[in-house]
């Protein structure tokens, strides 16, 4: 039984599976190689969790005890004693197989290893990591922390009992999981990463503003963020690293990146948190803060 949870990579993601797995009363071991990030990623949990206190979503009991379960490092050999270790950082292989080569020469063979990309192939990333019929794929839907979602994915070497174990797992942190095949973009990035695309030329072809889509799609379509609000969430830089990957196994079109992008990232404008994207920020807080 899973009691110790290690989350490799405390980005906007990261930090998100994070308090998921606190939240479900598992110890967490956060790894990321910058002390900055890991503190910037505590801040910002704390300022959530105490909303969700406002918000009578959590007792004052229940925020202490969940923070006290996150525990953060930058030794990825703290992560040793974690049955599940899911990793969460930026969409390139390379540094992928670099992570979980070292996480397989610090973790007992019985950990059970996840990947949280939405683009990536679940079996070529399992392929580096030492342990590919101990590996599976789990998307968490952004913000991780607020939605309950994810895409659960076997590579081709994935064992029916670790499959059934993450599945398990999944369900013990209030999850609800939908199983995938390994293909590029699963179900929600295949329609996400176009529709994302198609909105960011509206804007560069002067159809409307990034505001007026945002109203329009809410008001007409009944989504609770416009494209734009969750491309500031994603970050422009996040999106170009989608983009390029998921057009690089299909070669649709609409997949490919939109030039605004690739501006957006030169002038420093990756959204909430730079405090500009398509729209303007005061603070950097996680959503839901």
């Amino acid at each position: 039984m899973t009691r110790t949870v290690g989350v490799a990579g405390c980005g906007t993601m990261g930090a998100g599976i994070a308090i998921v797995a606190a939240r479900a009363g598992f110890t967490v071991r956060v790894f990321d190689t910058s002390r900055e990030a890991l503190d910037r990623a505590h801040g910002q949990t704390g300022d959530f969790l105490e909303k969700s206190v406002a918000r009578g979503k959590l007792s004052p009991i229940d925020r202490d005890a969940t923070l006290a379960r996150l525990i953060g490092s930058t030794r990825i050999a703290d992560l040793a004693d974690c049955e599940f270790v899911i990793e969460a950082i930026y969409e390139n292989l390379t540094a992928k197989h670099d992570l979980l080569g070292q996480l397989d020469q610090v973790c007992p063979p019985e950990t059970i290893f996840a990947s949280n990309t939405s683009t990536i192939s679940i079996t070529e990333i399992a392929a580096g990591s030492g342990r590919a019929d101990r590996f599976v794929g789990m998307h968490f839907c952004l913000p991780a922390q607020l939605m309950r979602l994810v895409e659960m994915s076997p590579g081709l070497n994935t064992s029916d009992e670790t499959w059934r174990a993450a599945w398990a797992f999944c369900e013990a942190l209030g999850q609800k999981p939908v199983a995938t095949s390994d293909t590029p973009g699963f179900v929600l990035n295949y329609f996400l990463i176009p529709y994302h695309n198609d909105a960011i030329r509206l804007v560069e072809q002067g159809v409307a503003s990034a505001a007026d889509i945002d109203i329009a799609m809410k008001a007409a379509m009944g989504y609770s963020m416009g494209p734009f609000e969750l491309l500031d969430l994603v970050g422009a830089d996040t999106q170009k690293l989608l983009c390029d990957a998921m057009f690089g196994l299909t070669n649709e079109k609409r997949a490919a990146c939109p030039p605004l992008i690739r501006r957006m990232i030169a002038a420093g404008h990756l959204g909430k948190k730079s405090g500009r994207g398509f729209h303007h920020y005061d603070d950097s807080k996680m959503f839901g803060a």
